[in-house]
Formats: structure tokens, C-alpha cells, sequence
């Protein structure tokens, strides 16, 4: 993946790893908030320096320096998150830094280094001070590179809010900045806005919220977890007390943690609550940046709740090969997207460091293997579009190489292998490396305790070091194993009930008066109720009637938070009713050499045609295109079409006709492309294709439709091999299910990362896995169903499906007082496990342009997409082209 950067993305910010070309913002259409990472500023290889250390790569580190000295400019006129820019631009340069110079104490390599990336970071860091210029202290979330926030060309400054983690995840990087440049301020402002956050906090729970207005401190969303847009900020309280020893960030830590622990954590899941109600759960799904919580909670020193937590969210990722971007109590997916993140590979290697259990091994063994089989492509590793049918997104974030790669090396390195002590460096949320010798120097900031009003906390846990082997159970091997063994069969054998702690609290007592379930709006009894809870109805034009809640029109408290529930059933269980009458999306498989079923594209469904969901083998066949294309009439060329996969463009007449005329030409399925320039899965809703209002049921075909971008990629290939065979699937299937009775080519049974290591460790622990069989042996079977910051802040959003239909109820909720709605909340569990899949909703983007010109998106032609996907960990080297 690192050759493949160099080879063909390089100077630009990221891999587009299906086309083998540089993201280059600006030039591919706009993701949203996404971009704001991106600043034309050589993201990946700035964010992987460090990486490239951990493994033994060092001649490739220093060649990747001197391009980064040589190449990156930091002054582009470019609007980019702070959060981002700090946690992977400044923190890799100054992780860069932080093994460079330890590289060049040991005297063979980078010799010649004179701190050049000291002198870039704290550059970059000067750029990012004017976004600290509020009353309050909080950085805006964004900041332009060249003119800052308030400069007329900035283009920039007139937000009003940011996310908790995005002001509270400055200080390890700020503080070091301060540390090695003996410049003060970095450090006094990342102190300022942790400090302003502290003294924000809710005083009777202890809960930070989600989103804090920079300006006036009022929290703006008032939902509190340990998920996306607070993360990293309870991470950064008890690493800044690692790093720069100070006792107050220790204490705000513990202080938050027993808030934590106490409201949120409902072992094994981890639930956001409201922070003024903190009984009262805020959702009933969660994200899945929550995954290096059990991590943390190892460097605190709680190792059961840790266990519980990460095997929880290893049996979701067994069941669907990789974590959701959400998922719901009930274990169904909610956000069916997964960027390839990390922070559950760094829990498992955290929790391997503590235990020393070779069951933390075999799941790192399983990670690396979804990452082969299922997200591997042409040029590097794509993130999945959908995890449910196992469609690929043309995207390869940064954080994959910061932290991905590190975590799994680290997981199976034994300390010879590692040229240097990974103990003497605290890792920031980025997984960059910074010296823990900082601590004592250049401290320029006193250390006082600027921290008031500490809750006197009853837990014996807080004076705990970080557990292992030797201190905590050095009797009992089989302690781990015990805490997870109730677990084992949490998702797929159990179904548990979503209820609220609030509901539970409750027992056998008054129940909410009305639940949405029941309510009828012809039924005045229930009118009557709704009124006394301040929730009122509106009709609408359309005959659908709106529900409103006002608290303050409530009779009284208690009956306000029964509206409140009210409302949050209602738009789950409207939400739920649309779903069910949504198609999820299939998979367009290229099977054909030299693609092998590498390469998966996301599809729409028809409404109409073969139900591929119930045809498991799907449709497989090679591609032709039809004449004339459009499909709108007779088929000219049926001996071209017959008993193959017709190819046609969108328009002209409706789908189903398209449908009859390719059936009766004796195709055996159909690809409709978009003919809309550009159009993309990535950056679109998905599209559904209706019928024609008659009867459809003369049509047996699969149809599917690919947008513009993804059609593409077919038609390109026709253009390069001319025969193309593709599977039409409901998700994509694995290799050796595609090539089963025929032979297979070497390389792709080779394709997995050779990683000695860890075969090596895995066979060291036998004597240990056989006297613990049940911990280390995967639970079997793979299911097929199915946040604003970034990396830990920043949840991509949703891929949104086909646009809702009609509430089949007639109504809508709304809620505009004191409950912020939330309108993708899954749907209410019910005893019995629900099948729907909840579908995500609509992504808007804005678009942002620049004109800074030197950057070469030439797209390359088919054959280099063709990168040998046989790299190994070790060398990052790709086979020559001809092997293949």
C-alpha cells in the first residue's frame, strides 16, 4: 500500500486505492466534512512516517522524509479541519521527528537530519493558532492554511460550534510541540480549551455533551457517550497526565470515568445517554469510534469491563467480517459503512499487552484476514461501501497506514524485532509516537491544579497500574476467558431488549402513559394524552398529520420526559416502517482475470426481476453492451447479448421496459448505468429502480444499476481485456466460493500478509490454546445483514439507500424543545429479533474550491490498476506487473 502511495498518488493527500490515483481536493467531487483532512499537503505519507519505523523500514523512512522536507507545502489556500490537520499532519511530523531523531542517536541512519519536521510542525502549529482566537477559548473547527479564520479570503471563521473532541484533542501534540521547541503558547492554548471544557462539564452527572458552542459554551447537542465527537478527549485527559504528569489531568479524568461508568456503560455495550438525564438513554444504536474504549480502559488499569466491551464487538465484526459505522442494541447494522478504521485493532492489541492471552492473537489473526480477502484491490486496501454485501468504496484514509498497520505489526512483534523500546513513547489518538522524556522537558507551564469541585470517588480501581499477567491474575490463565465466555453468543444467539435504564427504573411500576406503537391520531383519548405531554399534532396537506413536542407546554416534568420518550419511539418506529419497505444494495462482483473478484462495486436493486437476496449464487455471466444502448427498443445485436450480462445506459424509457427487451434478447441479467457524468456511489444516494406501475412479473432477470463512476470501471475493463465476467450478487462472495471446481491462481491463494511472527506466536501459544480450546476457537459463521471529527471523532456519514417512501402510518415526528430528534435512531428492539436492516440516511456535501495547480490526476491507464495485491507486511514490495 505504501509503494502503491508513491507510485501512484504521490504528492497527493491520499490513495484512491480502485482507480490507483491521488485524491486531490478539489478535482473529485466533494465528500463533505470528510475533506476537511485534506489540505494538498501530502496527507498519507506525512500520517505513516512513524510507521514506517515500527517496521524496520528505515531506509524507506529516510527516503520519505527528505520528500516530505523537499515536496509539502504547509501554506495552501485551504479551509481544513483543526482536529484533523493537528492529529495527523502536526502529529505526524512530530512522530516523524520523534524516530528520527532517536534513529540518528543510534548512529546509522539520518545522519544528516538537522530537525527539518520540528521546523515544519511548529510552522503548521502557527498556522493553526488563529482558530483560537474566541472569548472562550475553543478552537473553530476550521482554519485556512493561508489566511487563517477572520482574513476577508478565509473563507472560514463563521462557525459557531465544535464537537467536544475536536477542542479536547489538542493537548499531547501542542504540549510536545511546546516541549521540544521550548515555545510555550502551543501548549498554553491546548490547556485553555481543556480547561473551559472541564468547567462546562454537567455538574450533577459529570457528562460532557457532543457539540459545545465555541463562543458562549452552551452545549449544543446534549447527548453524551464515549463514541464519535467526544472520544478522544476523555483519551487525551488521562494521556496528557501520562505524558506531561499532571495530576489535575488525572483527576478530570477519573471524574469523567465514573461518569461513565456509572451511566453509560451497560456492559457489554456502551449506550449514549442525555447529560441533565443521564438514567435516560439518548439512542438505541452505537458507533463504531466507541471501539477503543476497551483500549483505554486497559491504560486506566479496568480490564473487565475492557473484555466484556471488545468481545462484544468482536462477535459483530464475525458476523459481518468488519465493525458498522453503527450498529443497534439488537446487533443489526445501522450504518452499513466501514472505512477501514482502527481502534478496534488497537484494543486488541492493548488487550494482548495486558492478558497475554493468545485468544487476543487469534482475533488480530482474523482482522488480517478480512482485511486479504475482503478489502484488498488492485492498488492497496479499500474501504467497504457496505459491509452487509461487501461492496468497496474508492477510498483509502490515512489512518490506515498510521494505525492500522502499526497496531497489527505491534500485535505479533516480539521485542527483538522492534530496533527500538515501543515502551519509552505514550501513542497519540493517531497512533503517532511521541517520547515520554518529554515530561521533564522545557516546562514552561506550571503545574498547578487549575482543576475545582472534585467528586470524592468511591473506587478502589483508580490507584491500579496498567494490568498484566504477573500483577493481576498471575494464578489464573483463564481469567480473561471467563469474562468472556457469557458473551460468546451475544449477537448471534441473543436478542436482547432495549430497554432504557430509565425503563427499567421504573420495574413494576407506572409505565409511560402512551406508547407510539399503540397511538392512534383518530383516537381522542390519546390526543388528550399527547396534550398533557406537551406534544402536539399537526395536519398536513398531504393527510399525513406531524407530531410537535413542546416540554414547557407539558403539565408537569415527569410528563415532559414521557413525551420525550414518546417522540423518540415515534421516529424509530416511523423509521423502521420505511425500511421495511426498502431494498438493501447488491453487489456487482468482477470475477474475470485479472480482477478475480478483487474488485466489488456498489449496485442499486430493482424492484422488479430475480430477488437476488433469495438466489444465494447469484447471476454470473460475462458483460455485453447492448444495441442500441439504451435498451429502449428491440435489441440489434442478440447474438452479442445472448446468455450475458447486458450492459445499458439510463433514460430515455423506463426500467422494466429496458428489463423485457434484454430478457426477450436472452440476456441472463442487466447493468443499467447512470448516464449522469460523474455520478458516484460515494457521494449518492443509492438509487432503487421502480417498475412501470403494471405488472412486473413477467420479468425473471436480475437488473441492477451502477452509477457513472462504477460503471466506468467496467466499461473500462471491456475496453482493456474485452471478455469480462461479472457476478450479480446480494453481497459479495468470498474467492474461494467463486472459484470453487476450478483452479485458482497461485497469487491469490498467496494474497494474505505473511506475517512470520505472528504464525510464529500463534504456534508458541499451543500448549496454552489447547488447554483453553473454547477461548481461542472462532465462533462460527458469517451473517449477511447488516459520526463529526475525525479518525476518533470524525464518523464518516452514511451511504444513503434510495429515498424513503411514503409513511405507510401517516405520520412524522418532530421535536424542537429540550430532545434534539434524531432521525437515523434505529428501531425500537422487540423480543423477538428483527431481519430489516436499518438504512442510512441522505449525506449532504458542500463543495469548496481551489486553485492551487502542480498536481497531476492524470488517471492512469487499466493496466497499472493492475498493482500486485501479494505485498507482503514486511517489505511493502509489489510483484512485477508480467506475473500476473
Amino acid at each position: 500500500s505504501f509503494v502503491s502511495l508513491q507510485e501512484h498518488a504521490y504528492p497527493a493527500d491520499e490513495l484512491m486505492p480502485l482507480t490507483c490515483r491521488g485524491r486531490i481536493r478539489g478535482q473529485e467531487p466533494s465528500r463533505g466534512d470528510v475533506d476537511d483532512a485534506l489540505g494538498k499537503f501530502s496527507l498519507t505519507l506525512i500520517d505513516t512516517l512513524d510507521t514506517l519505523v515500527v517496521l524496520n523500514k528505515t531506509k524507506e523512512f529516510e527516503e520519505a522524509v527528505k520528500k516530505v522536507i523537499k515536496d509539502v507545502n504547509l501554506d495552501n489556500d485551504i479551509v481544513v479541519s483543526v482536529f484533523e490537520t493537528n492529529i495527523r499532519v502536526l502529529g505526524g511530523l512530530l512522530g516523524g521527528h520523534s524516530v528520527a531523531i532517536m534513529l540518528k542517536e543510534k548512529g546509522e541512519f539520518m545522519q544528516w537530519y538537522s530537525g527539518e519536521l520540528l521546523h515544519m510542525a511548529k510552522e503548521l502549529g502557527y498556522k493553526l493558532l488563529p482558530a483560537f482566537n474566541t472569548t472562550s477559548g475553543l478552537p473553530y473547527p476550521r482554519v485556512n492554511l493561508k489566511f487563517g479564520v477572520r482574513h476577508p479570503e478565509a473563507r472560514t471563521g463563521t462557525e459557531t460550534d465544535t464537537c467536544t473532541a475536536c477542542a479536547g484533542t489538542l493537548i499531547l501534540e501542542f504540549a510536545a510541540l511546546s516541549r521540544f521547541t521550548g515555545t510555550s503558547i502551543f501548549e498554553e492554548y491546548a490547556r485553555k480549551a481543556l480547561d473551559f471544557i472541564w468547567e462546562k462539564r454537567q455538574r450533577s452527572s459529570n457528562l460532557v455533551g457532543v457539540t459545545i458552542n465555541i463562543h458562549t459554551g452552551d452545549w449544543v447537542r446534549k447527548d453524551s457517550g464515549v463514541g464519535a465527537g467526544i472520544d478522544s478527549y476523555y483519551e487525551y485527559l488521562l494521556k496528557a497526565y501520562v505524558l506531561l504528569g499532571d495530576d489535575s489531568f488525572l483527576e478530570r479524568f477519573n471524574t469523567h470515568y465514573d461518569a461513565i461508568m456509572r451511566y453509560i456503560s451497560q456492559p457489554p455495550l456502551l449506550l449514549d445517554v442525555h447529560i441533565h438525564k443521564p438514567m435516560l438513554n439518548a439512542r438505541t444504536w452505537m458507533d463504531s469510534l466507541l471501539a477503543f474504549f476497551p483500549g483505554l480502559q486497559v491504560l486506566k488499569g479496568d480490564i473487565r469491563p475492557a473484555i466484556e466491551t471488545h468481545e462484544m464487538l468482536y462477535q459483530v465484526i464475525k458476523k459481518h467480517n468488519f465493525l458498522p459505522e453503527a450498529f443497534t442494541t439488537d446487533f443489526r447494522v445501522h450504518w452499513a459503512q466501514h472505512p477501514l478504521r482502527p481502534e478496534f485493532a488497537e484494543s486488541t492489541y492493548f488487550l494482548y499487552k495486558a492478558t497475554g492471552d493468545p485468544y487476543y492473537l487469534e482475533v488480530g489473526k482474523t482482522l488480517i484476514e478480512n482485511l486479504n480477502k475482503y478489502a484488498r484491490v488492485p492498488c492497496g486496501f479499500a474501504a467497504m461501501k457496505d459491509v452487509r454485501t461487501g461492496s468497496h468504496e474508492d477510498r483509502m484514509d490515512s489512518f490506515f497506514l498510521a494505525e492500522m498497520f502499526k497496531y497489527l505489526y505491534l500485535l505479533f512483534a516480539d521485542k527483538e524485532d522492534m530496533i527500538f523500546d515501543i515502551e519509552d513513547y505514550i501513542f497519540t489518538t493517531e497512533a503517532h509516537l511521541l517520547p515520554l522524556w518529554l515530561s521533564t522537558t522545557n516546562q514552561t507551564i506550571s503545574k498547578k491544579n487549575t482543576t475545582t469541585e472534585y467528586t470524592e470517588l468511591d473506587d478502589s480501581n483508580f490507584d491500579w497500574t496498567c494490568p498484566n499477567t504477573q500483577i493481576l491474575f498471575p494464578n489464573d490463565p483463564m481469567f480473561a476467558q471467563s469474562i468472556r465466555e457469557p458473551l460468546k453468543n451475544v449477537v448471534d444467539k441473543s436478542c436482547p431488549r432495549g430497554i432504557s435504564r430509565a425503563e427499567e427504573s421504573l420495574g413494576s411500576g407506572p409505565k409511560p402513559p402512551l406508547r407510539a406503537r399503540d397511538f392512534m391520531a383518530s383516537n381522542p383519548e390519546h390526543l388528550e394524552i399527547l396534550k398533557k405531554m406537551g406534544v402536539s399534532l399537526i395536519h398536513l396537506k398531504d393527510g399525513r398529520v406531524q407530531l410537535v413536542q413542546h416540554a414547557v407546554q407539558a403539565a408537569s416534568s415527569l410528563d415532559a420526559e414521557d413525551g420525550l420518550r414518546f417522540m423518540q419511539e415515534m421516529i424509530e418506529l416511523s423509521s423502521q416502517q420505511q425500511k421495511e419497505q426498502q431494498l438493501p444494495p447488491r453487489a456487482v462482483q468482477i470475477v474475470s482475470h485479472p480482477f478475480f473478484g478483487r474488485v466489488v462495486l456498489t449496485a442499486g436493486p430493482a424492484q422488479f426481476g430475480m430477488d437476488l437476496s433469495k438466489h444465494k449464487a447469484g447471476t454470473r455471466g460475462f458483460v455485453a453492451t447492448i444495441k442500441p444502448y439504451n435498451g429502449c427498443s428491440e435489441i440489434t445485436n442478440p447474438e452479442a447479448v445472448k446468455e450475458k450480462i447486458a450492459l445499458m445506459q439510463r433514460g430515455q424509457c423506463m426500467f422494466a421496459e429496458k428489463a423485457r427487451n434484454i430478457q426477450k434478447a436472452g440476456a441472463i441479467g442487466g447493468i443499467v448505468i447512470d448516464d449522469n457524468e460523474g455520478s458516484s456511489s460515494d457521494t449518492a444516494p443509492l438509487f432503487q429502480m421502480a417498475g412501470d406501475g403494471k405488472n412486473t412479473d413477467d420479468i425473471t432477470i436480475p437488473m441492477l444499476f451502477l452509477f457513472n463512476k462504477e460503471g466506468n470501471i467496467i466499461l473500462d475493463a471491456i475496453r482493456e481485456y474485452e471478455a469480462v465476467e461479472v457476478l450479480l450478487s446480494d453481497k459479495a462472495k468470498d474467492r474461494a466460493t467463486i472459484f470453487k471446481g476450478k483452479t485458482i491462481p497461485n497469487y491469490i491463494i498467496d494474497s494474505n500478509l505473511e506475517m512470520d511472527n505472528m504464525d510464529q506466536k500463534l504456534s508458541e501459544n499451543d500448549s496454552q490454546k489447547q488447554s483453553s480450546e473454547e477461548t481461542t476457537s472462532a465462533s462460527q459463521g458469517v451473517g449477511d445483514e447488516e459520526p463529526e471529527g475525525g479518525d476518533s471523532s470524525d464518523v464518516a456519514q452514511p451511504d444513503p439507500l434510495s429515498p424513503a417512501p411514503a409513511e405507510s402510518d401517516g405520520v412524522s415526528a418532530s421535536n424542537q424543545d429540550s430532545y434534539v430528534a434524531d432521525s437515523e435512531a434505529s428501531s425500537i428492539p422487540e423480543p423477538e429479533c428483527a431481519q430489516a436492516d436499518n438504512q442510512p440516511q441522505e449525506q449532504k456535501t458542500d463543495t469548496e474550491s481551489d486553485s492551487k495547480a502542480n498536481w497531476d490526476d492524470k488517471v492512469p491507464p487499466m493496466e497499472s490498476i493492475l498493482a500486485d495485491w501479494n505485498e507482503d507486511i514486511e517489505a511493502f514490495e509489489m510483484m512485477e506487473k508480467d506475473e500476473l
